[in-house]
């Protein structure tokens, strides 16, 4: 354990490396154990801080929450009086940019992309305090570009394909990466699938 570690109070410590965990593994293959182990600390803390594993998880994703919106606001960095086609790009910059980079402000976007596809006893509040804001959000730049003549039905089956385009470079990464040949995502890489999102976005918006 290094020394940076050693000094981090013992509750940020568990919760700084139970989002790394939770992260890497999901809610269900991650263990209490194995989070106390590269934590440094013993097994009844967990129980003392939280109380179990699922207020553990839920702790996690509020403090990841709060930090990630330090750096990723949930407006994200939008001006309102940005073009539609704008928004629309700076949107999936900064969506892409919370789930693929690298380091503490972006684990909460892992985190939220895993529990699009293993929903946890969290989902729920993850759903009404994030997912759907952001959905929403995304919604709106999307209807901005479609106009009035589109039902809400469709503008929402846009959002969600824009969703799981983006989603596919987080969920399915171990995949990009071997048909990539590359070993993670670098700076690159990630400015490249973002503006191919984009591209591809809204050329199929304005030729819907």
């Amino acid at each position: 354990m290094n020394s940076e570690k050693k000094e981090k109070p013992k509750v940020e410590l568990i919760l700084e490396t139970a989002g790394e965990i939770f992260a890497e593994q999901g809610f269900r293959k991650a263990t209490v154990r194995n989070i106390c182990k590269r934590s440094g600390v013993n097994l009844a803390a967990i129980n003392y801080y939280f109380g179990n594993k699922e207020k553990l998880y839920q702790a996690v994703l509020k403090y990841h929450r709060s930090i990630a919106l330090q750096k990723y606001p949930s407006d994200f960095g939008i001006n309102e009086s940005d073009s539609s086609r704008k928004k629309l790009s700076s949107f999936i910059q900064a969506f892409i940019l919370r789930l693929l980079e690298e380091g503490k402000p972006s684990l909460f976007g892992k985190l939220f992309a895993r529990e699009f596809t293993e929903p946890t006893g969290a989902f729920d509040i993850l759903i009404e305090e994030s997912i759907k804001p952001t959905f929403n959000l995304l919604s709106s730049f999307i209807k901005e570009i479609l106009g009035n003549n589109y039902s809400v039905k469709k503008v929402e089956l846009c959002a969600m394909s824009i969703f799981g385009q983006c989603l596919y470079f987080r969920n399915a990464k171990p995949i990009v990466l071997r048909i990539l040949c590359k070993d993670g995502y670098s700076n690159e890489n990630i400015k490249e699938i973002s503006e191919h999102i984009i591209n591809f976005s809204l050329k199929g918006l304005l030729n819907y």
